[in-house]
């Protein structure tokens, strides 16, 4: 098992977390904010519990404890940051809902809300809507006076896309989750293309028995994306910008107000052409992370990472063998690299240089093909 070293805990541990009014202000907050409050309104009755835990959590809550299956692949290191054998770096703001059942087990509380929002650490691709330190946010109501249902998820995903979303086209599409039954996937609609939001479902009962909740509890879950409602509700087309240091950028995202574009920095594309074995894993979401770890403090600047072609060894002509020195069963890939940073524009020099980082951490064959000099 792969663990963190201090240094890179550190590193992920100092990354600002948007959703945290202790660490400043910031639009995202607002959308818990306005979820909270619609929700305190809809539910007059229903104590509202807001936690904020550590972003190093159990292992057993972020997965176990949610009913995650012991062979699920996203426990692998690879899409998963360990900081001990039995500690992680929560993949989901689900993580919190463990402890906050346990509380109420051991509450005198009836019907609760629980509002969970934070950071949370992911592998992901690189593009305009992903990021690998997504915020998220857990509104889970729990009762034991009131059956909660399918009508009422049905009710509460409405609620939710009306007070972020106002007006906006939505659907529920069915989707399974280890902590839920009836799940739904909540997807909005953005000019022709559906994006989703969320995911959310009844509460699934071995969850709440495993904290102490017996069969007269029931419950909703619900965890919907904080950057994806922050831009969908703004105008934003680039989840790096909600980040941004630049003046005119960051005191757009102390509102709700729509965003207005700021002059945009030049995009400098670099296709690379590197040489992976059989077993190497190049989705989306690994080469992201791979990319991002490769670029460091300058990941910012990776608008976009593509694979435009795989072509494995056998059906390489003879001459690009011979000029990438491939060996049986490595495989050709051909990816897009688009440079673009939010704050700055790249020289030649400096895009040819991160290029370089990039094709270094990915490339594997013995034939380097550099251009920075």
């Amino acid at each position: 098992m792969a663990v963190l070293s201090a240094e890179e805990l550190h590193a992920a541990l100092a990354i600002r977390d948007l959703a945290d009014p202790g660490q400043g202000p910031h639009a995202i907050q607002l959308i818990v904010d306005s979820l909270r409050t619609a929700l305190a309104q809809a539910w007059p009755y229903t104590e509202i519990w807001t936690r904020r835990d550590h972003p190093v959590v159990p292992l057993a809550d972020n997965y176990d404890n949610l009913g995650y299956a012991a062979g699920a692949v996203t426990r692998e290191a690879r899409y998963t940051r360990y900081a001990s054998a039995d500690q992680v770096l929560r993949s989901h703001t689900s993580a919190m809902i463990p402890p906050a059942l346990r509380e109420l087990a051991r509450s005198d509380s009836s019907d609760v809300l629980m509002v969970c929002a934070g950071i949370c650490y992911r592998r992901d691709s690189v593009d305009w809507q992903h990021t690998g330190t997504p915020h998220q946010l857990d509104l889970w109501r729990i009762s034991r006076n009131v059956v909660l249902g399918e009508a009422e998820l049905e009710e509460l995903i409405a609620r939710v896309v009306e007070t972020v979303l106002p007006g906006r086209t939505y659907r529920p599409i069915p989707a399974v989750h280890p902590y839920t039954t009836h799940g739904r996937q909540i997807d909005v609609l953005l000019d022709d293309q559906w994006i989703e939001i969320g995911e959310c479902g009844v509460a699934a009962p071995p969850v709440l028995r495993r904290a102490g909740l017996d069969e007269s509890w029931t419950g909703l879950a619900m965890g919907p994306g904080l950057d994806r409602l922050l831009m969908l509700r703004k105008g934003i087309r680039d989840i790096r910008l909600l980040r941004s240091t630049d003046p005119r950028v960051a005191d757009q995202l102390l509102d709700l107000s729509p965003y207005k574009p700021v002059s945009a920095m030049p995009a400098v594309r670099r296709d690379l052409s590197v040489v992976v074995g059989p077993d190497v894993d190049v989705s989306a979401e690994v080469l992201g992370d791979r990319v991002r770890d490769a670029l460091g403090t300058d990941a910012d600047a990776a608008e976009s990472v593509e694979v435009r072609s795989e072509t494995p060894y056998d059906e390489l002509p003879e001459a690009a063998r011979e000029r990438l020195q491939l060996t049986p069963g490595q495989r050709n890939v051909l990816i897009r690299l688009v440079l673009r940073p939010i704050d700055r524009t790249l020289t030649d020099a400096q895009a040819n240089e991160l290029r370089d980082r990039v094709y270094t951490a990915l490339h594997e064959g013995p034939v380097l093909e550099l251009i920075a000099g």
